[in-house]
């Protein structure tokens, strides 16, 4: 039960990364992107490629490929995003949904749809372990990932605290037509804070590709670990999206603990108590309260 418990708080420092980023989209431009999974997986594949074809160290990978992921969520923001924003909250679901079946096919157009990894390109990281008392093995990639989440998110933390750009996304946040008034560039920072979104889903990436395999249709099952995250943690909340993120974890690892045909189940039956729970307290209007949460709106 224990090693179940500490596989599934490691666990959870990989869906923190993943869903910083939808979470940073959600309360900055109160947009829901369906792409975010694949946009991940994608950069997983990007970074494999570099690894696989072109012999480049993994570190190297990763810092060239995070650019890009940034310059691509740049330009969706202000030539896609943007544009579908304004035609209420439908819309933008039905693009974002779309933008995701178009790389899902990309990629197995470029890439075929055989399983890969940078498995065999970390060494022994991939099987590396610690052994702590009473016989349980904790793996040192689980606890790096889980690391670097912590990292991340103290990162973002101070982004937000202490700089001119962390300022201007938290107005942007609250009030984006007061923003505007007081000279903020709103579609300036909405830009910034998707290019950023589409940089942690490129380190959600590289942490998916080390960690497991994968095909060209593993994002849409990353999207749903990553949106469970931020519902449990609270929806514009970083540290929660932490918090969600290991409760969704020790919920898989101790539903693989009874089976592994759990693993999955267990951690969809939280979400929806907790999903059950939030609505029960806002009494009937708890869908429409859910809805305008989604859109960044106030409850």
């Amino acid at each position: 039960m224990l090693d179940a418990i500490i596989q599934g708080v490691l666990l959870g420092g990989y869906y923190a990364i993943l869903a910083a980023g939808l979470s940073l989209m959600l309360g900055v431009t109160r947009f829901l992107n369906l792409a975010h999974g694949d946009l991940a997986v994608l950069a997983a594949y990007l970074i494999i490629y570099l690894v696989a074809t072109w012999h480049m160290p993994i570190l190297w990978a990763i810092v060239l490929t995070l650019p890009v992921m940034g310059l691509l969520g740049w330009a969706l923001q202000a030539f896609l995003f943007a544009r579908t924003m304004k035609g209420g909250f439908l819309l933008p679901l039905l693009t974002t949904f779309g933008l995701g079946a178009v790389i899902q096919n990309g990629i197995y157009g470029v890439f075929s749809s055989d399983v890969k990894s940078l498995g065999n390109f970390i060494g022994n990281l991939a099987w590396a372990s610690w052994k702590l008392p009473g016989h349980i093995s904790v793996g040192k990639l689980p606890v790096y990932i889980f690391v670097a989440s912590v990292v991340v998110l103290v990162s973002l933390q101070l982004l937000l605290s202490f700089t001119k750009l962390g300022r201007a996304m938290r107005a942007t946040t609250v009030d984006e037509e007061a923003a505007e008034l007081s000279g903020i560039d709103a579609r300036r920072i909405q830009r910034a804070t998707v290019a950023i979104a589409m940089v942690l889903a490129g380190l959600a990436g590289a942490a998916l590709a080390m960690r497991s395999l994968i095909n060209p249709y593993t994002g849409p099952t990353q999207l749903i670990f990553a949106f469970e995250a931020v519902v449990i943690g609270g929806i514009g909340s970083l540290w929660g999206t932490l918090a969600g993120g290991i409760v969704l974890g020790i919920a898989q690892s101790l539903g693989a603990k009874i089976s592994p045909q759990l693993f999955q189940l267990f951690g969809h039956v939280v979400f929806l108590a907790v999903l059950w729970w939030r609505m029960k307290g806002a009494g009937s209007l708890g869908i429409v309260n859910l809805l305008r949460s989604l859109k960044g709106g106030r409850a």
